[in-house]
């Protein structure tokens, strides 16, 4: 698990690193492209995306995590969302 997390951590830091490399300005996340479904899309739509997608899948990795105390929290559970029905 370890080695895969490290992996992830060097690809996502040469992303952020290339991304900074474009120099973009406020202007610049403005410009639109067309996406095959989506339509005209603009880069500030695109790269909320990205954060969003990733926003999500800790929001994922945190329910994994809180399911294991769904017994332990006991009559809490129903004020707890993030632990299902």
């Amino acid at each position: 698990m370890q080695g895969l997390l490290d992996a992830f951590s060097g690809l996502r830091q040469g992303s952020i690193e290339r991304l900074r490399g474009f120099d973009l300005k406020e202007s610049d996340y403005a410009k639109t492209g067309i996406h095959p479904s989506l339509g005209r899309v603009t880069l500030r739509q695109l790269l909320s995306t990205w954060v969003a997608h990733d926003l999500n899948h800790l929001g994922q990795v945190a329910e994994v995590m809180a399911r294991q105390y769904k017994i332990e929290v006991g009559p809490w559970k129903e004020s707890l969302p993030i632990l299902g029905p």
